[in-house]
């Protein structure tokens, strides 16, 4: 195929989530043609998936601006930008509403199975770049589609694909068998169904980040009320309490992500959640309708009633066996990118601004962004992904100078010295006039 046929095909966007529909906003406004396929009925089908979950970013954080222009005409009222979304509230509110106007750009129901070059396996060399992408999709109503694109952006996420309990990265000896009692999303006390499963039992919550904080302080609420009596959480962590573990407080920037790590604490204080440390689950037991948790150490815990694993999510890479990726071999995020939002090395969850360079591959025109682009990381916020596709779009359109340019700038978690997400000893940490971390003032994230 020539490359001015090449040119003519759409530019295939994988995911109509925050990023995935940004992305086909900055596409459309570079004169591209998108074209988002999202597995789901509706726009930002994963993020209703937690509907019912506060985002600790305001409203003017999770709007694109480019997907705002794109809604002016259409009568779309933005919301108070300094408002506090649920995620049911972006997905209503924004998602939708944006997915709306890209109209018949935007395909629900559509799983992309399989992606590679027309004619090329990831083997051959021959004359690769000249040849369309190939994109396979499974349809809802049965039926599968061979869809070719000029270039692939994968925005698919990694709500999927949730981390298991077992702190090998393996699932433990029996959580299969347990997986009647064990949630991996931050239960939804609202529902008077969850809120039954729950109140008045004993929880063993596993994980450090804002989901776990979320989840303790929500058993904690639930313990304070009427219909609670009883409810009881154990906080598992794979390492030690310090300083850093619940987050910045009132130093961080987004007051509401430090107010998570606050609530947390304050279930812990108030003996709503007993925190164990230093338990590495290697197997959960079945003790009747109850589960036992056993450490690599021998430790045991008393029999809980359900279990929350919260231990972070990684990415799909299966339907990709066919491109050519470049992956760091410990985050699985673009190997120039990884450096970047490395958790081992940066202790305030730093991201630097980065864009297109940062996340190319081997095969070109094809990129991982928003959540997937960081693998297994978990220092992702909507405004990182924002940018990336608004980098990307400028280089597909041609636009190298807007392309290199950096516009990105995130608030300050207020803690360095152990990101507090793994064991291994905090770096040494440079503090100079630039911000956090010896980075620019406000490129620190969690």
């Amino acid at each position: 195929m020539s490359a001015s046929s090449t040119a003519a095909l759409p530019v295939i966007v994988i995911g109509a989530g925050p990023v995935g529909l940004a992305a086909a906003a900055h596409l459309t406004a570079r004169g591209l043609t998108p074209l988002v396929l999202e597995a789901g009925p509706v726009a930002g089908s994963a993020v209703r998936a937690w509907a019912h979950v506060r985002l600790f970013s305001p409203w003017g954080e999770v709007i694109d601006p480019a997907a705002e222009k794109l809604l002016a005409p259409t009568g779309w009222t933005a919301p108070d930008p300094s408002a506090y979304p649920t995620g049911g509230d972006w997905a209503d509110r924004y998602l939708q509403p944006l997915a709306d106007a890209l109209g018949e750009r935007v395909r629900y129901g559509a799983r992309v199975t399989g992606v590679s070059r027309a004619g090329r396996d990831r083997i051959v060399d021959a004359d690769r770049e000249a040849q369309p992408f190939v994109v396979h999709v499974a349809h809802a109503d049965g039926r599968q589609e061979l869809l070719s694109a000029r270039a692939v952006l994968d925005a698919s996420g990694t709500w999927s694909t949730p981390s298991p309990a077992g702190a090998s990265g393996l699932p433990a000896l029996g959580e299969e068998a347990a997986a009647d009692r064990i949630a991996y999303r931050v239960p939804d006390l609202t529902d008077p169904a969850v809120r039954a499963r729950y109140a008045g039992k004993r929880t063993a919550v596993i994980g450090t980040g804002a989901s776990a904080f979320t989840a303790l302080a929500s058993l904690a609420d639930l313990a304070r009320a009427a219909d609670g009596g009883g409810t009881r959480a154990v906080w598992v962590l794979r390492r030690g309490l310090t300083g850093s573990t619940y987050g910045g407080g009132a130093a961080d920037q987004l007051p509401a992500r430090g107010a998570l790590g606050l609530a947390a604490k304050a279930a812990v204080e108030q003996g709503h959640a007993d925190a164990v440390t230093g338990f590495r689950t290697e197997s959960v037991e079945r003790d009747g309708d109850r589960v036992v948790l056993v450490a690599e150490d021998g430790r045991r815990l008393d029999a809980v009633d359900e279990l929350v694993v919260l231990t972070g999510l990684r990415p799909d890479l299966s339907f990709l066996s066919e491109v050519r990726l470049d992956l760091d071999e410990r985050l699985q995020a673009p190997v120039e990118l990884a450096p970047l939002i490395d958790p081992n090395q940066h202790s305030c969850g730093t991201v630097y601004p980065h864009g297109h360079r940062e996340l190319a591959h081997p095969e070109r025109d094809f990129y991982l962004v928003g959540m997937k682009s960081y693998g297994r990381a978990p220092t992702f916020l909507a405004l990182t992904g924002y940018e990336q596709v608004r980098s990307v779009a400028a280089a597909l359109s041609g636009d190298p100078a807007a392309a290199d340019r950096v516009e990105l700038a995130l608030p300050e978690t207020g803690v360095c010295g152990g990101s507090g997400l793994f064991d291994t000893p905090a770096p040494t940490v440079r503090q100079n006039k630039v911000g956090c971390c010896g980075t620019p003032a406000g490129g620190c994230d969690t």
